[in-house]
């Protein structure tokens, strides 16, 4: 192939990689979310300081390989030389800096964007439960007494407090653009603070696969003005859906591509059921029966009934 052709596709590269880049959405680089603007910030702040070892050694790479190349008589042969204080000096300090400065804007994100840690606002937060189902997920408003399936609606500039667990495998329950993403485990709740700074409409998705629904175990999540959720609630609780036990065990099936659906009530204390129903799994629990808790301890080599466990 002639230098000419060589020439000719080098310069088709970024064009190729225009083209594989353009459908693609930079969601966490367009975050509409306090949150997600930090971790953004974090992102592109971790990759310049990295950039600024990465990029001189490209270029010095190219620029010895040019420099020492055979056809370049002028350039110093030097066999026998072993060592520079300057280069040595500038090859670990400029790293060392580097990891330190990393290290230092690490540990301060990450104890401030900790997704346990309420945000600060002096506007009320509303509270909405997360249930990851096979493969659907399930929204409790326990404040407003309704539920949905595959969508949420919330108020912008207003904190949101999520609590979150699996009626299933392990999940990870993710908006990209209100930033930080959280595990969903079975027995288990497990939180995720996040606001959205205007009103618009985002997609949430599952970041953990779970099994064969897993690509369509999205759902909507759309933040409004005050006067809009407060309809959106009046509308749910119009609906003739009540999500009763028997309901909840219907949806809790495996189904794929589930639509959005929406109940004007749910069983009381439905999410807290829901984890307590893995209760005598965790290691080094009792396990619960109905009416009572047998613990079984050994004495001497005999065995004997706690007092617990010898009532009914």
């Amino acid at each position: 192939m002639s230098k000419n052709r060589y020439t000719r596709l080098l310069g088709l590269l970024p064009l190729a990689g225009m083209l594989l880049l353009g459908g693609c959405k930079w969601t966490l680089l367009d975050p509409k979310g306090q949150v997600g603007l930090e971790q953004r910030n974090l992102i592109i702040t971790a990759t310049l300081l990295m950039l600024l070892v990465v990029v001189p050694v490209i270029v010095m790479t190219f620029a010895f390989a040019w420099k020492y190349r055979a056809s370049n008589t002028k350039a110093t042969y030097a066999p026998k030389w072993s060592h520079s204080t300057k280069i040595e000096i500038a090859v670990w300090a400029v790293p060392v800096l580097i990891i330190i400065a990393l290290g230092y804007i690490t540990y301060t994100s990450t104890h401030a964007l900790d997704p346990y840690r309420p945000l600060e606002s002096d506007v009320k937060p509303i509270t909405i439960e997360v249930v990851a189902l096979d493969w659907k997920w399930l929204f409790i408003y326990p404040e407003q007494g309704i539920a949905t399936v595959n969508k949420i609606v919330f108020p912008a500039n207003t904190p949101i407090n999520f609590k979150v667990t699996s009626d299933s495998v392990m999940n990870s329950f993710f908006i990209p653009g209100l930033g930080g993403q959280i595990y969903a485990m079975a027995g288990m709740q497990t939180k995720l603070h996040l606001i959205a700074n205007e009103n618009t409409e985002l997609e949430g998705i599952s970041a953990n696969y779970s099994g064969a629904g897993f690509t369509g175990m999205k759902f909507k999540a759309i933040a409004t003005s005050e006067a809009d959720f407060n309809a959106w609630v009046a509308e749910v609780k119009s609906s003739p859906k009540q999500l009763e036990k028997a309901e909840y065990e219907a949806l809790a099936k495996q189904s794929q591509n589930n639509p959005v659906e929406l109940y004007s009530s749910f069983t009381p204390d439905l999410f807290q059921n829901i984890i307590n129903k893995y209760e005598g799994m965790k290691p080094g629990k009792p396990v619960k029966h109905e009416k009572k808790e047998v613990a079984a301890t050994e004495v001497m080599g005999t065995s004997s009934h706690s007092a617990a466990g010898a009532e009914e």
